[in-house]
C-alpha cells in the first residue's frame, strides 16, 4: 500500500507542479480488457476446468485527469476497472451420476496509474496522435467458489469450498492513441494500452500441486474509446 501511495503522490506532484495556467483535461473511457493469463494460476485453471483464455475477456473502463506539463508533454492520473465472472467445470472428472462438478471463477482488478504522454502536435490540431507509458498499482481480487475434488482423498471426495485472494501487483504500461477534436474543448479518443503486472498469491493458492508458488498474471492489452474534455 505504501508503494501505491508513493505512485499517486509522485504523479500528483507532477501534475500540481505544472501550474494552473497550462491545459488540463478529463478522459472518460470504456472498452475491453484481454488478460494475457499466462502464469501458474491460469495454467492450472485451463488444465483443470472447462475454461478458455477468452472467457476472461471483459468490459473495462475508467477515468483519467491529465495536464500539460511542458510543450507536447502531458501527465495523467487514472483509475480503471475490470470484472469478469466465469462459470467452469472439471474437464476430466464428473460426479458418480455423470453430471458436471461446477465452480464459478471471479476476477476483479482496479489499476491506478500515472501516465506520461508525448503529443507531437500543437494545441490547435484537430487530430492528435500520442504515445506514452507509465506505472501502475493494480489492486485485484480473485475467487473460486463451488464444488471441488479433494485430490488428497483416495476416494476423490467432492466438497463445497471457497478460495479467495486479494492484493496489489505493481507494474508498468505503454499506451498509444488518437484524439479527434470536435471543437476546442471536446475530443473523441481511441486508445490501446498494454499493462504488465503480476504477483505471487496467498495461502489459498500457494503452492500448487507441482510445488510451485501460484502467480497471478494481470497483464494484457485493453482497447477503449471515450471522451476527452479540455478545460
Amino acid at each position: 500500500m505504501r508503494r501505491a501511495r508513493l505512485i499517486l503522490t509522485v504523479a500528483t506532484l507532477l501534475v500540481a507542479g505544472a501550474g494552473s495556467a497550462l491545459a488540463q483535461g478529463l478522459d472518460l473511457r470504456i472498452g475491453g480488457f484481454f488478460p494475457r493469463a499466462s502464469e501458474t494460476l491460469f495454467q492450472d485453471v485451463f488444465q483443470l476446468y472447462g475454461v478458455e483464455k477468452s472467457d476472461f475477456y471483459g468490459l473495462y473502463g475508467g477515468v483519467e485527469y491529465n495536464q500539460v506539463v511542458a510543450p507536447n508533454i502531458e501527465v495523467g492520473i487514472s483509475v480503471d476497472g475490470y470484472k469478469q465472472t466465469v462459470d467452469s467445470f472439471y474437464r476430466d472428472y464428473t460426479r458418480p451420476d455423470g453430471s458436471e462438478i461446477r465452480q464459478q471463477l471471479k476476477l476483479w482488478t482496479l489499476p491506478v496509474g500515472a501516465t506520461v504522454r508525448i503529443l507531437p502536435t500543437n494545441k490547435h490540431a484537430s487530430f492528435v496522435p500520442y504515445v506514452g507509458g507509465g506505472i501502475d498499482a493494480v489492486f485485484y481480487e480473485y475467487e473460486e467458489a463451488g464444488d471441488f475434488i479433494d485430490f488428497y482423498d483416495p476416494d476423490f471426495a467432492i466438497v463445497p469450498d471457497l478460495f479467495h485472494d486479494s492484493g496489489t501487483a505493481f507494474g508498468v504500461h505503454a499506451v498509444a492513441g488518437i484524439r479527434v477534436y470536435i471543437n476546442r474543448d471536446f475530443a473523441i479518443v481511441g486508445e490501446g494500452r498494454y499493462q504488465w503486472a503480476k504477483t505471487d498469491m496467498g495461502e489459498d493458492f500457494a503452492p500448487n500441486e507441482s510445488g510451485l508458488i501460484n502467480t497471478i498474471d494481470l497483464s494484457g492489452p485493453s482497447f477503449t474509446v471515450g471522451l476527452h474534455i479540455r478545460f
